[in-house]
C-alpha cells in the first residue's frame, strides 16, 4: 500500500470538564450498573451542549488547517466521518461543513457506519483521492464526536466527551501512514442500539442488546481478530514487535488496555490512560489523539514506528502502521 501522510493534525475539546461521579443517569442505574461505569478509568469528560457534531468539526478543521498554512479554498475534497445521530434527516452534514468552513472548491462526501473505527474509511478515501487524482493535493478529513443519545454513559462499556477532530492528508508530512489493515463482521449489526422513531429525545437510550454476547463472544472474536491483524501488517511490512515504539489503542476503559495488551502480547502506551481519564470515549477522534499526544509528551524526532489499533462493537476491528519524524517543539493543537 503506498504511503500517505497526515500535514497537520487538531482536536478541538470543549473548556467546560464534567465529572463521571455528576452525571445525572447515574441516579437511574442499579448499584451494579454505578459501580461499573465508575470503575471504567475515566475521571472527566469534556463536554459542549451548545455545539453540535459539525460545528465540533468545523472548529477542529479550523485549528488544521492553520497549523497546515492552508487557506480553506486550497482544499481539493473534504470527508466528514458521519456522527452518530445526525441534527435532522435528508440534509447533507458534508456540505453543511464545506460551507461553515468556507472550502468552496472541495469535493464533499461523507463516510462512516463502523462507529469507532469509522477513521479508517475516511483515511482510505483520502488515500485512494490522492492517488487517483494528481490534482489532488489535500484532503481534510473530519468528525465531531458527540453521543446519540443525552445520556453519555453506554452500558456497559464507556462515556462519552465531546470533541472535534480534524486530519490535512496529503502525500508528505510529518507523520507517515504506511499501511491499514481492517476487517469487518455482519454478525454485530445491532449489538448497540438507540431506537428513537416513536420516542421523544429526551428518552433516546443507546443500549445494548445483549450483555453476555457482547461481554464473552464478542471480546473472543475480537482477541482472535487482533491477534491476528497484528501478525498481518508485521509480516507484510518485515517488521518485528521489537521495532515498534508506540502501541496505540482507543479509549473505553481501562479494562479494554488490559485486553489488548493481555491479547497482543504488547504495553498500551500511556498517553492512552492519560487521555482516557481526561477526556473519557470521543468515538473515531481516540486514536489519533492518543498517538499525538505520545509524540507530544515524547518530543519524538527521527523515525518511530507505531501501531494504532481500533475495535468497535459494530463490529469492525483495524490496524496502522504509522511512521513519525515528528521534530522535537512540534506542537499540534489540544485546544
Amino acid at each position: 500500500m503506498p504511503a500517505f501522510a497526515l500535514r497537520a493534525a487538531s482536536w478541538y475539546l470543549p473548556s467546560h470538564s464534567v465529572t463521571v461521579k455528576e452525571l445525572p443517569e447515574l441516579a437511574a442505574l442499579t448499584p451494579a450498573q454505578r459501580d461499573t461505569c465508575l470503575a471504567l478509568g475515566i475521571d472527566h469528560i469534556r463536554v459542549d451542549d451548545e455545539l453540535d457534531s459539525v460545528e465540533l468539526a468545523v472548529r477542529s478543521s479550523r485549528q488544521a488547517l492553520a497549523e497546515a498554512g492552508l487557506s480553506p479554498d486550497e482544499l481539493d475534497a473534504l470527508i466528514v466521518i458521519d456522527s452518530r445521530a445526525p441534527e435532522a434527516f435528508a440534509v447533507s452534514e458534508a456540505t453543511r461543513t464545506q460551507a461553515l468552513l468556507g472550502a468552496g472548491r472541495a469535493l464533499a462526501f461523507s463516510v462512516g457506519g463502523l462507529g469507532c473505527t469509522s477513521i479508517v474509511p475516511g483515511l482510505l478515501a483520502a488515500r485512494g483521492l490522492l492517488y487517483a487524482d494528481p490534482d489532488v493535493r489535500h484532503v481534510l478529513v473530519t468528525h465531531g464526536s458527540k453521543p446519540a443519545a443525552p445520556h453519555r454513559y453506554r452500558h456497559p462499556v464507556t462515556v462519552y466527551g465531546d470533541c472535534g477532530q480534524a486530519l490535512v492528508v496529503a502525500r508528505e508530512g510529518p507523520v507517515r501512514i504506511l499501511d491499514i489493515v481492517a476487517e469487518t463482521s455482519g454478525a454485530y449489526w445491532d449489538l448497540f442500539r438507540v431506537d428513537f422513531r416513536h420516542r421523544p429525545y429526551e428518552r433516546w437510550r443507546e443500549e445494548c442488546t445483549d450483555v453476555p454476547r457482547y461481554s464473552f463472544e464478542l471480546a473472543m472474536e475480537t482477541r482472535v481478530r487482533m491477534r491476528g491483524l497484528y501478525r498481518r501488517i508485521l509480516d507484510r511490512n518485515g517488521r518485528q514487535p521489537s521495532d515498534i515504539r508506540y502501541h496505540i489503542t482507543q479509549n473505553m476503559s481501562a479494562g479494554s488496555f488490559r485486553f489488548h495488551a493481555d491479547a497482543l502480547g504488547i504495553t498500551i502506551d500511556e498517553a492512552c490512560p492519560d487521555n482516557l481519564r481526561r477526556y473519557g470515549h470521543l468515538g473515531p477522534n481516540d486514536v489519533l489523539l492518543n498517538l499525538y499526544s505520545a509524540l507530544a509528551r515524547d518530543g519524538t524526532a527521527g523515525a518511530a514506528e507505531a501501531l494504532v489499533f481500533n475495535a468497535s462493537p459494530s463490529a469492525s476491528w483495524s490496524a496502522m502502521l504509522v511512521d513519525s519524524g515528528v521534530r522535537p517543539g512540534r506542537q499540534s493543537h489540544f485546544l
